[in-house]
């Protein structure tokens, strides 16, 4: 029975070479810098990093979602968090309200000004995105995908797929 292409090269990816590894991951640290690099200029501009643009990006995904839930999904420090937001809330792009059930509880929301900014830094990443999706195709999309999805380990697993169910 023959097998299909994709399957073909599929079967030959369980028995990579250590170069090819190596050219792996020497790829993701260069489309890491070129998806990247938009952005940092962009935040260059208002003195931010990727911290203020992960925080950001996380806001506008769940508007209203705590501190405490913000920590577990960066997996950064309290008090680097706490920096950060600082930063936003002071520059007037991020709300923090009191919850309304537990009041130790800070919901943080993004102004019009913060969804500005999370547009421009989004635009700039999907338009990179989406020449690279175009170029590889559709084959390609939904490979690398897959092997995003299958770097992650349980707990980051399960944080994407509760963002992902959202839509």
């Amino acid at each position: 029975m023959s097998q299909t292409p994709s399957k073909a090269s599929g079967e030959s990816l369980l028995f990579l070479t250590d170069e090819q590894l190596r050219k792996g991951i020497e790829a993701m640290f260069f489309a890491y810098r070129g998806f990247t690099a938009d952005p940092d200029r962009i935040l260059e501009e208002r003195g931010y990093g990727r911290a203020h643009h992960r925080a950001v990006h996380f806001i506008r995904r769940s508007p209203g979602t705590t501190v405490n839930n913000l920590l577990s999904i960066l997996g950064v420090t309290k008090q680097s968090l706490n920096r950060v937001l600082r930063a936003l809330i002071e520059d007037g792009l991020v709300l923090s309200e009191v919850g309304t059930r537990d009041r130790r509880e800070r919901h943080l929301t993004l102004t019009a000004e913060g969804a500005a900014l999370d547009r421009a830094l989004s635009d700039a990443q999907s338009h990179r995105m989406r020449m690279a999706y175009k170029a590889a195709g559709p084959e390609a999309v939904a490979g690398f995908r897959s092997v995003l999805e299958a770097m992650m380990d349980d707990t980051m697993r399960a944080q994407y797929d509760a963002l992902k169910d959202r839509g």
